[in-house]
């Protein structure tokens, strides 16, 4: 049996690179394997922006990365999730939590009695029953401790500003001991067998390595790769002046043609808006977004969406991350995570010798599933939409959609279910909170919960909701709090 690989070579540019780098390093520095990166010209601008979910923090432990000084060298801002807003008009605006809701009644999951409550007149939503929810409305931030959790699960996410994160992860990552390459472009030298044997740097510089990682848009790797339909083709990024008082989570607010997203940071606001190009010129969108979001915008850009998978990630001795692998429609801002659930699968399956054969059809088939709930997730919003009969959003609704998310759409219209799926990123109350915003009702609820005395779940009700209330009050604004955590100048006006 041949050796384990001992050289990791990674290609990309921004935050794939670094983040990539770093953790590979950390991970698996104690087994003796070097890491290499080679760096591409960025292709960020200063309007671009990472708004991360809340599995990122646990990454960011793992590198020893200090959050309060992340957070104040970068700009950045927590987000406890996001409002989904219709400017059209035809729907009522939702929000979507990171963390729980509610808190089990009766030693049973808490949604079925919402459900049922809401059924017998109920006038409290299900935002109403998470605690992040109501802290992010009253503009309070809550950062999970030993109460919260005997409640339910408190989480949050990120905002953070890209060109200032991607420098911070690339001093972490040369600090870490990763050798770094600066390149304006690559050339590959394979093997007989089509596995990459040399990188050419150009100005005589050859790098040789046993993997290499794909953290570009696909430059190293090869194979086919399986389209995705989304509405949307377009992504314009634009910056705008920052909130007096800084909202604890993003806002997507959709309109005719697209939809646009506001991601609050320390000191300026990032819109990211998709559109379809047939319905919609770029000089159109441009004025859409500034109308979408009632705000000054600069530095705007646009570049071209094309959602879809590559049917296999790992392709002999390359390992494609992120959209090297996977390209996502901008909803949700689930990019950087594409780039952390790559990462977390090849440690898990980084090979213990030469032949990798198994490791790489293990890590192509999880991959391949992981991707797959992301999509559908993203997809769910566009599928049960009900932002009016304008040509984007009609499209949106009857665009093709996976099985997979077909039965859970009918599992969760039929009883309120959400139907379980292995690597699925989104908890159940994310999928919950989206399906009930778009304003979907199941057709019934487990009866198990029958059993339960309606005294008992109204006690429980009023008791989960006066929680909230009491711990929300607790709560340090969000300013506060980026203000004594983060050393951020306080606003004076």
């Amino acid at each position: 049996m041949s050796a384990a690989p001992n050289h990791v070579v990674i290609v990309g540019r921004d935050a794939p690179l670094w983040l990539s780098a770093a953790v590979l390093r950390v991970a698996l520095e104690p087994a003796g394997v070097a890491v290499t990166a080679v760096e591409l010209p960025s292709r960020l601008t200063a309007a671009s922006v990472h708004a991360s979910l809340p599995a990122l923090e646990a990454l960011h432990n793992l590198l020893g990365l200090d959050e309060s000084a992340l957070m104040r060298g970068v700009g950045g801002a927590f987000s406890l999730g996001g409002n989904f807003v219709d400017l059209t008009g035809q729907a009522p605006a939702f929000f979507h939590a990171h963390g729980a809701h509610g808190a089990p009644i009766d030693g049973r999951d808490f949604f079925p009695f919402w459900l049922k409550a809401r059924g017998l007149g109920l006038n409290a939503e299900f935002a109403d029953f998470s605690l992040t929810a109501a802290a992010a409305k009253h503009g309070r931030f809550v950062m999970p401790d030993e109460e919260t959790e005997v409640f339910g699960r408190a989480d949050y996410g990120y905002h953070l500003p890209a060109l200032a994160y991607a420098g911070t992860l690339k001093s972490l990552a040369i600090r870490r001991g990763v050798e770094a390459h600066q390149a304006l472009n690559v050339s590959v030298e394979r093997t007989e067998t089509g596995d990459i044997a040399v990188l050419d740097l150009g100005e005589d510089r050859r790098i040789t390595g046993d993997i290499f990682i794909d953290a570009t848009e696909g430059l190293l790797v090869g194979g086919a790769r399986e389209a995705w339909t989304f509405p949307a083709d377009r992504v314009l990024t634009a910056l705008a002046p920052a909130f007096p008082s800084i909202p604890a989570y993003a806002e997507t607010r959709a309109w005719a043609r697209g939809w646009t997203a506001l991601h609050p940071t320390q000191n300026a606001t990032h819109l990211v808006q998709a559109y379809a190009s047939d319905l919609c010129a770029d000089d159109e969108a441009l004025q859409a977004a500034q109308a979408a979001s009632g705000l000054p915008i600069k530095d705007a850009s646009v570049r071209v969406s094309e959602p879809g998978r590559r049917l296999s990630a790992w392709d002999r001795n390359v390992v494609a991350i992120g959209e090297a692998a996977c390209v996502f429609d901008p909803l949700h801002g689930v990019d950087l995570h594409a780039v952390q659930m790559g990462l977390v699968q090849l440690l898990a399956l980084f090979p213990a010798s030469g032949d990798w054969a198994r490791e790489q059809a293990a890590y192509n088939r999880a991959m391949a599933e992981r991707y797959e709930r992301v999509r559908d997730f993203q997809q769910l919003h566009h599928a049960v939409n009900r932002y009016g009969a304008s040509d984007f959003w009609t499209r949106a609704r009857q665009a093709p959609i996976s099985a997979d998310l077909a039965h859970r759409i009918a599992t969760f219209q039929a009883r309120g279910e959400i139907a379980p799926f292995e690597h699925d990123s989104f908890q159940a109350d994310s999928w919950r909170a989206m399906f009930v915003g778009h304003g979907v009702t199941p057709d019934s609820h487990a009866p198990i919960i029958d059993a339960t005395s309606p005294e008992l779940m109204k006690h429980e009700f009023r008791r989960i909701l006066s929680f909230i209330k009491d711990q929300v009050e607790r709560q340090p604004t969000h300013d506060l709090y980026l203000e004594s955590f983060c050393g951020r100048e306080p606003v004076h006006g």
